[in-house]
């Protein structure tokens, strides 16, 4: 997939930018073939406030927080800080300055945690205990890409 699908504007200037960092799992075929997708959402007091800056679909090890990273802006790399879980892959790839894991009591990742079930419930391959799962990843990477692509595009109405 390419990086700049998301097509994230540059942060507005002058204000405290964060980003909320998450992964969740997914499967292709069998559930044996887990697929973590890793989300990055900004939350900010200006019109990029709830914008998907940032997905990687892979395994859940530090490539996986690579490519999540590699996925965000730099122009958010660069000035954003960032909270995210206790995942250890994490703070092995974010920059030790910027990055905080939290716990859920903190309410630091909550928008990105209901993101993740908005995503559940909107893209039915991604629901559990369902008959609708994917069975090439192709497939699998284009209906994340494609929610998250309209789900950004919704904001600017």
């Amino acid at each position: 997939m390419k990086k700049d699908f998301l097509d994230a504007p540059p942060p507005p200037k002058g204000i405290k930018i964060v980003v909320q960092c998450d992964e969740m799992w997914s499967f292709v075929q069998n559930k044996a073939n887990k697929q973590w997708i890793w989300l990055a959402i900004v939350r900010c007091d200006g019109p990029e406030n709830g914008r998907i800056v940032g997905c990687y679909v892979g395994d859940r090890s530090e490539e996986g927080a690579k490519g999540l990273w590699d996925s965000i802006p730099a122009a958010y790399r660069d000035i954003a800080i960032f909270y995210s879980d206790f995942w250890d892959a994490y703070g092995l790839v974010f920059p030790k300055a910027r990055h905080f894991a939290v716990g859920k009591e903190s309410g630091k990742t909550n928008h990105i945690e209901r993101f993740n079930g908005t995503v559940r419930a909107r893209v039915s391959r991604l629901v559990r205990l369902s008959y609708a799962f994917s069975k090439k990843l192709e497939n699998h990477l284009w209906a994340i890409w494609n929610f998250i692509h309209s789900y950004n595009q919704s904001l600017l109405i």
